[in-house]
């Protein structure tokens, strides 16, 4: 199971209906790609910031394992807005508010991927897909997607396996042998893919497989106290994004 997958199943929110957490996470991610970057983007990172290591309680060092990568691609996304190809300055140079245009795009991905990653570390994949059918979802779309996130932490352990293995047999002591490697461990694990798919197969035709999955859920509804908070939380944020550069200035000569 990947890290942010045990994060979920131990969250202390994890009994909340998954409506619950997608009107505050989800929420927050709408506004920071919808309100200005400064203040809105800037006060949206703070508050999911402060939402996953408070109330949510994320251990901060599964979480930055978690958003370095999307940090990552925020920056590189970033990055090419610094510069210009052609123009009054030259073939390549400096572009003009680039630095500006640079930090606006990284504090509204950045706060972004923060509001996903508050809804993914306190959700299940296993709680969420099942509820999709009631929301209008066909149900063999999400059977399919339920299988294939089950099979994929099946199919992560196999190639745990086959690398240990192989580094035991001396297989990545050269680069020649770790091409070798890496090309045994693509064909191995296609293979068990599909033996697994085709096994997976048969025991559903065996059990009289109708043409849906039935999982039980963990029965919980929806908090109208938690969602009203979250909305107001919202809607504080609107406010306080609109009415900060009003105050500011007037505070300040």
């Amino acid at each position: 199971m990947l890290p942010i997958d045990e994060a979920a199943h131990s969250s202390r929110w994890r009994r909340r209906h998954p409506v619950d957490k997608a009107v505050l996470g989800l929420g927050l991610t709408v506004l920071a790609i919808s309100l200005p970057p400064w203040p809105g983007a800037a006060l949206v990172l703070v508050t999911a910031l402060t939402t996953l290591l408070g109330p949510a309680a994320v251990p901060p060092r599964r979480l930055w394992r978690a958003y370095r990568v999307p940090l990552g691609f925020c920056a590189t996304g970033a990055l090419p807005l610094l510069v210009q190809v052609g123009g009054p300055g030259g073939f390549f140079g400096l572009a003009e508010h680039g630095p500006q245009h640079a930090a606006a795009l990284l504090l509204r991905t950045s706060a972004a991927s923060l509001g996903v990653l508050l809804f993914a570390f306190t959700t299940p994949m296993s709680d969420l897909l099942p509820r999709l059918v009631r929301a209008g979802v066909p149900a063999p779309v999400v059977d399919v997607a339920l299988v294939t996130y089950r099979m994929s932490f099946l199919l992560l352990d196999s190639v745990r396996h086959i690398r240990a293995a192989q580094a035991a047999r001396l297989g990545h002591t050269t680069r020649a042998a770790t091409w070798r490697s890496l090309a045994g461990l693509g064909a191995t694990a296609f293979v068990r893919a599909f033996d697994r798919a085709s096994r997976l197969h048969q025991g559903l035709a065996g059990r009289g497989y109708d043409g849906t999955l039935r999982v039980l859920v963990p029965e919980t509804r929806i908090s109208p106290r938690f969602v009203t908070t979250s909305l107001a939380l919202l809607a504080a944020l609107v406010t306080l994004t609109l009415l900060l550069p009003y105050v500011l200035e007037r505070l300040l000569p």
